[in-house]
């Protein structure tokens, strides 16, 4: 019998510099490319686009960009080479003077993507298409796919804030929220492809509400969402990413702590143990207001997971300040740090500073913090054992092993076997093995 010949499908490989929400829209982006017919390949492998997402964060994220498009351009030098995200909204001619990059599109334009690929040729100039960011005020949901086990879910964009360091504001623009209607409705599409956790992103999620409908009422709040999302079935778990701690309040962690789905894991940031330097860096909160945030969480849900980011050397930052950093996190009852070391950003408050901090000094104290962090998690995870613990176990066999997390964030692993892939089963915490995972003993 005859068979008709099936054309040969465009390829399409999408990299994602930085965070979680990053993944979400690189996701609901990779979606558009499908209903157009693309076949989406590995970034390490050949193709005729390369879309890289990318990150204004840390300077590193800036530099990886360039490595990246010098890997696409070695898999196929004739490719179309697309960049999108947050450095291409703050810095897109940066972005176009990098050799073999075709298109640059900002944040209003990333989701939009396939409408400019009419013509895939090598262009002799980048076509950029960078809006102002008072422009870039609606919202696009999204969620990721793809990880059989968790999908990032994206309920709010862009920040009101106006931290010294940070870029994001420029980046993203304004605070605004998905409908609480969409967000349900998302949830449950994730429900139904078999995926058990959701991991809440956005920019500022506690600002949820703001910008919902398209103005700037709180239609609905954060404790709202969260209520809502509680009673979606077909998920067992929903992880809050980082929130403010003045955003955090008391009625939303009480909620969590006698939640159906809502699992004892947040991510706070902190940014400095010192008072002088978290109102050089323009927070809203000062250390008092952190400290009772992780007490009330450990007073009602006491094996709850804390992580906490920290930034080291920003400008100003004496040894003395450095010291109140370190100790207040020796005394917090967290579970482990994620440690930045201040980088200078173009256009922010903070380069404009005195006193900037050596980079040595900013390396050795980003190293006492690690270890310090190692210390805490180490600490944390000596608590579980001996308790009976719920793990979901992923997908991926890691030299023998699968891995998996508890509801509150204990990373576990076993030998590897396939009948765990996707599964949520019982066990004991037995002890922590050389590797730094827990051990556990399967009950159910």
């Amino acid at each position: 019998m005859q068979t008709l010949a099936v054309p040969n499908r465009k390829k399409v490989a999408f990299y994602t510099l930085g965070c979680k929400l990053n993944f979400s829209e690189t996701s609901t982006i990779a979606r558009d490319f499908n209903e157009e017919n693309f076949e989406r390949v590995d970034f390490d492998q050949p193709a005729d686009i390369y879309v890289i997402n990318t990150c204004s964060v840390t300077d590193n994220a800036d530099k990886k960009f360039k490595g990246l498009v010098k890997k696409a351009m070695a898999q196929n030098s004739t490719a179309f080479i697309a960049a999108v995200g947050c450095y291409a909204q703050l810095r897109p001619e940066e972005l176009a003077d990098v050799n073999g990059v075709d298109l640059v599109l900002g944040a209003s334009d990333k989701f939009k993507l396939t409408a400019y690929l009419n013509d895939l040729s090598k262009k002799e100039k980048t076509d950029i298409h960078a809006c102002e960011i008072e422009v870039a005020d609606t919202y696009e949901g999204s969620y990721s796919l793809g990880d059989r086990t968790r999908s990032f879910l994206k309920v709010q964009d862009g920040c009101d804030y106006k931290c010294t360091y940070c870029t994001i504001p420029q980046a993203r623009g304004i605070s605004r929220s998905d409908t609480l209607e969409n967000v349900v409705k998302n949830a449950e599409q994730i429900a139904r492809q078999n995926i058990r956790e959701i991991v809440l992103t956005g920019v500022n999620i506690g600002d949820y509400g703001k910008g919902e409908m398209g103005n700037k009422k709180h239609e609905h709040t954060f404790l709202d969402l969260v209520q809502a999302l509680d009673n979606v079935t077909g998920i067992d778990r929903f992880r809050i990413s980082s929130i403010e701690p003045n955003l955090l309040k008391n009625e939303t962690i009480d909620f969590v702590a006698q939640s159906k789905r809502f699992v004892p894991h947040f991510h706070i940031p902190l940014q400095s143990g010192s008072d002088t330097i978290l109102k050089k860096m323009k927070r809203r909160y000062l250390t008092p207001l952190y400290f009772d945030r992780v007490a009330r969480i450990k007073q009602v849900m006491p094996d709850c997971c804390i992580g906490v980011d920290v930034i080291v050397g920003f400008p100003g930052e004496t040894e003395e300040n450095f010291l109140e950093t370190f100790s207040f996190l020796e005394q917090l009852p967290v579970s482990y740090f994620h440690v930045f070391t201040y980088s200078e950003r173009p256009n922010t408050e903070a380069v404009l500073l005195e006193n900037p901090v050596p980079q040595l000094i900013r390396n050795k104290r980003s190293k006492v913090l690690r270890a310090l962090s190692a210390k805490k998690k180490q600490h944390f995870y000596a608590s579980q054992i001996g308790k009976q613990v719920s793990v979901l176990f992923e997908g991926e066999n890691k030299k023998g092993y699968i891995h998996g997390f508890t509801r509150n964030y204990v990373k576990v692993r076993v030998p590897w076997d396939p009948a765990l892939v996707n599964q949520c089963r019982e066990g004991i915490l037995k002890d922590i093995d050389s590797a730094g995972y827990a051990r556990l003993e399967i009950i159910t």
